[in-house]
């Protein structure tokens, strides 16, 4: 499969691929062995990065041309949401660029800064905590679309390995465009009119996908495949677009998404899906006035 096959399947938000594009950066990696997911609430943004939990040797996720090796952190990194520390981006084929932050100094592979290309595999240097982890090993790691500068998933590229962290639909709230909110586990009896749909976020986990249904229809659907800068905020897509302070309002909730509910006994049911297509569902009766 091509990458322009590949690219094209996230963009559209495939679940699954029969192909991946990229080796894992670290050896030994399990899907539930992650500091933090690519999309979760970090610092009042979108975290556009894939964090490690490991302390480990990071290797080249694929052949590419060494575009920065940046050792160096007083500049803005434009585009990039999260100071890297040591870090070394590469350039793959097809437009598509690799970031390895939080590189340890010392153990950064001396050899990089005289050549240009790297092979699948080569070391990089060890995950340390010059970056925002501060005290955490962490790599972080970006798959970027510079067609389309866009961050991607990183894990839509990566076989998948282990268990899933179990994902949750924690306490489901819905708020009206005049802010008014209502817990469903007290109250199913409000008003009719549009309404934000949201669940209790979890802390490491992120959902790949989130979908709300109207009495079996479904309304809206949003992907966390991909994160765009739109109007100089960055974004996710469902029926539009979101920023972060619209997906993540609060440090404690999650958008789940949004629909208008009219007069009439309504089914409201909310479905979360991780990236291997398993999902966990809850159902809400609902009196609308």
């Amino acid at each position: 499969m091509s990458r322009k096959i590949l690219r094209a399947g996230i963009l559209v938000s495939l679940t699954a691929m029969t192909a991946f594009a990229f080796d894992w950066p670290q050896e030994k990696v399990s899907s539930d062995d992650f500091f933090s997911y690519f999309a979760q609430l970090r610092g009042g943004a979108f975290e556009t990065s894939l964090i490690f939990r490991d302390n480990s040797t990071v290797k080249a996720a694929e052949t590419g041309t060494i575009a920065a090796i940046i050792t160096e952190h007083n500049n803005d990194m434009g585009w990039f949401d999260s100071t890297l520390g040591n870090a070394v981006i590469l350039v793959h084929d097809d437009d598509f660029s690799t970031v390895y932050g939080n590189i340890d100094e010392e153990s950064l592979n001396k050899d990089l800064f005289s050549i240009t290309t790297v092979e699948t595999g080569t070391e990089i240097g060890t995950s340390g905590n010059s970056g925002w982890q501060n005290g955490q090993s962490c790599l972080e790691f970006q798959v970027l679309d510079l067609k389309t500068e866009a961050s991607i998933n990183p894990r839509n590229l990566m076989p998948h390995m282990g268990n899933e962290l179990p994902l949750e639909i924690g306490k489901v709230t819905v708020r009206n465009e005049e802010g008014t909110s209502w817990d469903l586990a007290n109250t199913r009896i409000i008003p009719s009119g549009r309404y934000s749909i949201y669940h209790a976020r979890q802390s490491v986990a992120v959902p790949y996908k989130t979908k709300i249904a109207l009495n079996g229809a479904t309304i809206e659907t949003i992907s966390y495949d991909r994160i765009k800068a739109e109007d100089g905020e960055l974004c996710i897509y469902g029926n539009s677009s979101y920023t972060c302070s619209e997906v993540y309002p609060d440090e404690d909730r999650q958008l789940l998404g949004v629909l208008q509910l009219p007069k009439g006994k309504n089914t409201l049911t909310i479905t979360i899906q991780d990236i291997t297509g398993s999902e966990r569902q809850a159902s809400y009766s609902m009196d609308i006035y």
